[in-house]
């Protein structure tokens, strides 16, 4: 996924949970072979490290007095 700036416009939190909540339906899906369900603990990885930095920034930006 690379380093992005998690505050700007091209990452959306909303669209980062929905994807994370698409992910837990497949991992729990019994027909989900391993390779795949690999692949999905991969990028659910990659997007709660997102989410994450993406609340950092905010929760940053409203205890120096900003808004978000």
């Amino acid at each position: 996924m690379g380093r992005m700036n998690y505050m700007n416009e091209t990452f959306e939190y909303s669209k980062a949970i929905e994807e994370l909540e698409a992910i837990a339906a497949k991992v729990e899906d019994p027909s989900t072979g391993i390779g795949d369900i690999d692949k999905y603990m991969k990028r659910s990885q990659e997007l709660v490290e997102a989410c994450r930095a993406y609340l950092r920034g905010a929760r940053e930006m409203l205890t120096n007095g900003g808004g978000v």
